[in-house]
């Protein structure tokens, strides 16, 4: 039994094909092309994919808790990890002040 390509098959236009495109594409009022304005304003999709970049990077650790504090935390719902941060962060600051 032969296999099946899962992948289309591309079929490329001879450049008398690639010409009627073309003049077809630029006759359509409603296909005109782009300004060279708008040409320098485009940006590579892959820069605007994903989540933005933070300002404040974070650093990726493992640690051990005790089950009793994991457990209040994630009793609080979602975003217990971020409530686990301020309240670290809250004790750092309250510490160094005093030092």
């Amino acid at each position: 039994m032969p296999k099946i390509s899962k992948r289309a098959s591309i079929v490329v236009p001879t450049p008398k094909e690639d010409k009627t495109i073309t003049a077809a594409a630029k006759a359509d009022p409603d296909a005109q092309p782009l300004t060279p304005k708008q040409l320098k304003s485009m940006v590579p999709m892959r820069v605007l994919r994903g989540r933005p970049r933070s300002a404040s990077t974070k650093q990726l650790v493992s640690v051990r808790y005790s089950p009793e504090v994991l457990a209040y935390f994630k009793s609080t719902g979602e975003g217990w990890q971020s409530r686990m941060d301020g309240v670290l962060r809250a004790y750092v600051t309250r510490h160094s002040r005093r030092a």
